[in-house]
């Protein structure tokens, strides 16, 4: 087996090993299986594959040339050292330096190799990945050729603390750039500082390198033979209108235009997880209008449905997202959901013509997939352009539904307030303003009480059989509370003016919100899959305390807790944790990039609730579970950290704070 440490891999398994349903390590340039068994390997014909290699390394590789260029620089400039330019035609490769006569004089033999341990992670969080990292197509000769001369170990880690973990984890799930204040990246930066109080002498709290940012995933072996492929690359430079930028596209066209529809009893289980998790959380499409599309296509490949490339994307990015629900949560590797997404792409552009309502439902569909599957397009720049569509369509103003006929009416309100919840999750995962103001929005959410094969609102529906759709409008109110919490507690000047009086009946408010929202939730809740974890009360239990801590953290609004306050974070924090765990026993929770953030912010609020109490933290950790809950969301990481690098990262900087814990309980 040859070493991970400096390999390529590409995304998805070779034609052979697929076609063998064998597990294909998918090295580049050829898998290992075809090499031993001295067949071709698919790889090694195809241009579409780009390589990936561990974070760290390319980092590891990135430092030494900065280092180099900055000793470098004085000698290049200098009178006495000057080259003559137009006598090399070439730059020197890598190799060069190292087949160069060692005794002879050269002034970069003393140039010191930076030490990785001295890299600061942030410098790199714009625009970096930090599950993977895929190198743009200009720079893989450079790197073919560096790579082999590297000593750079991608399993040496640079110093990490908490802000830069949760920086790294929000930018690169959703989108580059800003952070703001409802990210909980300030929250983070506070926690590092108390973590001083577990520190003999009251210094930083610093994290071990625990060599965890690169190489093979420990937690794959003895689990699903599978899950070792998870580590797939992300393209850093996606394009909206670039389908083979945008996706990567695993496999070659011809592939792609010849993929057939899976069969009957696998097909329907798609569809059915389709309707059952995604649009109970953002109702875009129809059941009614995918059936036709299926049975148009099956009867008669002639058929308009068969021909329009709006119904075709339809079809197969409705397979890629119930696919990849359900990867999410049997934490199965995703190269199908890929291989339909990048079916689904080909008919993208062609889609996008068919109208404005058209191409927003396109753009929906799409964040529908990011959301469930860290591949795939920029989440935050999709749903800014679906939100300034939708505005543009007018859907934000009551009037614009006046003339239509009901169906279309509320078909068009399930569009616009699925691209409002959206907004609201990226929005408030990365601290920046919402795309769609509430202020603007003066349209009334869609009814729950809707028969789609009469195309009419039901005038008395039935209380013992809830609609599907009580779920998603439920979900739509606390989407509307977090954007009052981003609004009145996260804004820059929202505490100008405002006595402690005025603040804390703001807080206590927004709080009565969240309490009447969790004891309206619907019931009983449809019960159309056991697995989908907002179809269960738990799922509830855990929004509700995540959004409750979210509430009661230091924020603009109130930067100083009271003691009290810290006591209600504590409990929130515990919860939120708690109800988490529940799901995963219940085989209900999503293994997704947003539960991943949640449960790190989660743990941040109870480490700092505990640390940060003036009393003796001595009693304060013996009077409560926090180590067993922080156990316990290690134990969650442990299981995200088969599909998340980030995760395993995570885990082990909890770990060595409950270490402290425990030590300091024992003295």
């Amino acid at each position: 087996m040859r070493s991970t440490d400096t390999v390529a891999h590409a995304r998805a398994s070779c034609h052979r090993c697929h076609r063998r349903k064998k597990k294909c390590d998918r090295s580049l340039p050829q898998c290992d299986n075809c090499r031993l068994a001295r067949v071709s390997c698919s790889f090694l014909d195809s241009d579409q594959q780009i390589g990936s290699y561990p974070i760290a390394f390319v980092q590891g590789l990135e430092a030494k040339i900065r280092e180099l260029e900055k000793n470098a620089a004085p000698a290049l400039t200098s009178p006495n050292n000057a080259l003559d330019w137009n006598a090399v035609p070439v730059l020197p490769s890598a190799n060069t330096f190292e087949t160069s006569n060692p005794s002879a004089p050269n002034e970069l033999s003393n140039i010191n190799i930076l030490d990785e341990q001295q890299l600061n992670l942030e410098d790199f969080l714009l625009d970096m990945d930090i599950f993977h990292y895929s190198a743009p197509a200009t720079t893989s000769i450079v790197l073919n050729e560096c790579v082999q001369d590297s000593r750079v170990s991608p399993r040496q880690a640079s110093p990490v603390s908490l802000s830069q973990e949760l920086r790294s984890l929000s930018i690169q799930a959703l989108a580059q750039g800003h952070l703001g204040s409802s990210s909980g990246l300030s929250f983070a930066q506070l926690t590092q500082t108390v973590l001083r109080r577990l520190s003999p002498e009251k210094a930083d709290f610093v994290f071990k390198n625990n060599g965890e940012s690169g190489g093979p995933n420990p937690l794959v072996e003895g689990v699903t033979p599978t899950l070792s492929g998870l580590t797939s690359s992300v393209s850093l430079h996606p394009k909206l209108f670039g389908l083979r930028a945008l996706g990567d596209v695993t496999e070659p066209e011809d592939v792609l235009s010849g993929l057939q529809l899976p069969d009957q009893s696998h097909r329907n289980r798609l569809v059915d997880f389709y309707f059952a998790c995604s649009y109970t959380l953002y109702p875009i499409l129809s059941r009614r209008e995918i059936t036709s599309i299926i049975e148009d296509l099956l009867s008669d490949d002639q058929s308009p449905s068969a021909k329009s490339p709006l119904c075709l994307f339809k079809l197969w990015i409705v397979l890629a997202i119930g696919s990849a629900n359900y990867c999410a949560l049997e934490m199965s590797e995703e190269s199908e959901p890929m291989l339909y997404y990048s079916k689904a792409m080909l008919y993208f552009e062609a889609a996008l013509g068919y109208g404005d309502m058209a191409a927003l439902e396109v753009l929906a569909l799409q964040v529908c997939y990011a959301f469930f599957n860290q591949l795939g397009p920029n989440t935050w720049f999709l749903v800014g352009l679906a939100a300034r569509m939708a505005v543009g369509i007018g859907l934000h103003t009551s009037s614009t539904y006046d003339s239509l006929p009901v169906h279309v009416a509320e078909r068009q309100k399930r569009v616009f307030f699925s691209v409002y919840m959206m907004d609201r999750v990226v929005s408030l995962a990365l601290g920046r303003p919402f795309a769609l103001n509430d202020e603007d929005i003066d349209v009334l959410p869609f009814v729950h009480a809707i028969d789609e094969k009469l195309e009419a609102v039901l005038d008395v529906p039935n209380p013992l059989q809830p609609s599907i759709l009580v779920v998603p409008l439920h979900i739509l109110g606390l989407r509307r509370i977090a954007s009052k919490i981003s609004k009145m507690v996260y804004s820059a000047n929202t505490a100008v003016g405002k006595s402690l009086e005025e603040r804390e009946a703001i807080i206590r408010l927004l709080q009565e919100e969240l309490v009447d929202w969790r004891r309206t939730m619907p019931f009983p809740l449809p019960d159309i899959h056991p697995r989908v974890p907002q179809l269960c009360s738990s799922w509830y239990d855990f929004n509700f305390y995540t959004h409750l801590a979210m509430l009661y953290r230091p924020s603009p609004l109130s930067p100083t807790l009271s003691q009290a306050r810290v006591k209600i974070l504590l409990e929130a924090a515990t919860m939120s944790i708690r109800q988490a765990m529940n799901m995963h026993r219940q085989q209900r929770f999503a293994y997704n990039w947003l539960n991943l953030l949640a449960i790190f912010k989660s743990s941040l609020s109870l480490i700092y609730a505990v640390t940060a109490q003036p009393n003796n933290l001595v009693d304060v950790l013996k009077g409560t579970e926090v180590v067993h809950e922080l156990e316990s969301a290690m134990e969650l990481l442990e299981t995200l950290g088969i599909k998340f690098t980030a995760a395993k990262k995570i885990r082990h900087m909890i770990g060595e704070i409950v270490e402290r814990y425990q030590e300091l309980c024992c003295n």
